[in-house]
């Protein structure tokens, strides 16, 4: 599907939907607990989906109900059939160390671009607790775990690859027949993401101890409990983004500022560009019109590299974004899909191996016909629509991308994004949400 964006009034107000990252956490807590769990608020997604359905194969039982799911776990068993894990990158690493307890051959498959995404590490730090595992190249998925086997004992993985790789060790642990240690080999990326999964282990009664580069965890028994799953600072992203460049101002609802996300750092990087912030309980307005380039460094929160890149272009001056050597593998290479981009808008970028530079459109100065600097034009107006051709761009099949890229499309107008339904990710109702706060769109199917 193509979506054609035009230059937009962005105003009135948007409500959040539920954390991908929590509602997948809480699934995996709740199948490892014997007994019945609650969570409501669920993020209902494509991931959140491929989840819930691989729960169900290996034997957990899921009430899907409006507002809440009810899941009844503690006994996990051999699947009938591979187990699908759709893209989902964190639905297929905590199930490949999860799935390592029930005996048998579990063979774990995704999508094309999750085929892409490296499962070797945690497979290789699986080892050492017990468990055999085979993938289907030397790096990457379909990846067979033979269950049954895990014993766990001490093992160590690299920190700065994928917290994923953690928080899947970190979920099987309480099974380890003596106390489990898991030391990281490299200093710790994506620290957040491992607080919310210590947050949820805690919730579903289970102790984890920490210290530099190291956690260890006793044998202990997972309890069933209730768990209400707050709003995605991630999916919040393009809605903060749309607000720093609105006059009107946005509302956006249902995000907890103190939340332990690592996205959540987003609010302050807007203030730092210039963005009016305005807290009250669960609520915030944002409004913006002159931004100015910031130096952020994106290692524990790499998911926001596209839009803070389109923020960035939107801006005065330039702006430095370090740490973002791990946006290469996601769901696509983030890098490379910006900079294309961002190139197409006309926004120059400097490329190197873990950092980004971007001069803002508002700096680049219009040369008049003797050669001389006219005063610096407003991006809206050096890229209006009677002065170029469409720009048209490539998702690459990333919801992150469409995303970020459709804040640009309100902030200028002629833009289209190819591949924009892949916004079913995470974000089912994004393209709604946004035609409901003011985008101009037109939908091609």
């Amino acid at each position: 599907m193509k979506i054609a964006i035009e230059k937009s009034d962005i105003k009135g107000k948007v409500a959040i939907p539920s954390s991908k990252s929590m509602t997948i956490r809480a699934l995996m807590c709740a199948a490892l607990a014997r007994g019945e769990s609650e969570i409501t608020n669920p993020l209902l997604s494509d991931d959140t989906g491929v989840a819930a359905d691989a729960l169900t194969k290996i034997g957990t039982a899921i009430v899907k109900e409006p507002g809440v799911w009810r899941v009844t776990g503690g006994r996990l068993r051999v699947p009938a059939e591979d187990i699908y894990c759709g893209e989902s990158a964190t639905t297929m690493r905590f199930l490949t160390a999860i799935v390592s307890l029930a005996p048998g051959d579990h063979k774990l498959v995704g999508g094309p671009m999750l085929h892409k995404r490296p499962i070797r590490p945690l497979v290789d730090a699986l080892k050492p607790l017990g468990v055999k595992g085979v993938t289907a190249t030397k790096t990457n998925p379909p990846v067979t775990i033979t269950g049954g086997t895990f014993v766990g004992g001490a093992t160590e993985i690299p920190g700065n690859v994928s917290s994923q790789f953690i928080s899947a060790l970190l979920l099987v642990a309480p099974f380890s027949k003596t106390a489990m240690s898991i030391r990281l080999t490299t200093p710790l990326t994506s620290r957040p993401y491992i607080l919310m999964t210590l947050w949820c282990l805690k919730k579903f009664g289970i102790e984890v101890l920490t210290g530099p580069g190291r956690f260890v965890v006793k044998r202990q028994k997972y309890q069933p409990a209730k768990l209400a799953v707050e709003g995605d600072w991630s999916s919040a992203s393009y809605f903060l983004a749309l607000g720093a460049i609105s006059e009107s101002g946005l509302q956006i609802d249902n995000l907890n500022t103190a939340s332990l996300q690592g996205d959540r750092v987003m609010l302050d990087y807007i203030r730092g560009m210039g963005a009016r912030v305005v807290v009250s309980g669960n609520s915030l307005i944002i409004s913006g019109e002159r931004l100015k380039g910031i130096h952020a460094d994106l290692s524990d929160c790499i998911d926001l590299l596209p839009t803070m890149a389109v923020l960035a272009a939107l801006a005065e001056g330039n702006s430095v974004f370090m740490g973002i050597d791990r946006a290469r593998i996601k769901e696509s290479d983030r890098v490379a899909a910006v900079k294309e981009g961002l190139n197409k808008m006309g926004v120059n970028v400097v490329e190197e191996q873990d950092r980004m530079i971007i001069t803002g459109l508002k700096t680049a100065k219009q040369t008049a016909d003797d050669g001389s600097q006219e005063e610096t034009k407003p991006a809206a107006e050096a890229l209006s629509p009677e002065k170029k051709e469409a720009v048209v761009i490539k998702s690459y099949g990333d919801h992150r991308i469409a995303m970020a890229f459709a804040v640009a499309g309100a902030a200028v107008g002629g833009y289209t994004i190819e591949g924009a339904e892949c916004v079913t990710k995470t974000f089912p109702g994004f393209w709604d949400e946004f035609t409901r706060v003011g985008g101009e769109i037109k939908k091609n199917e």
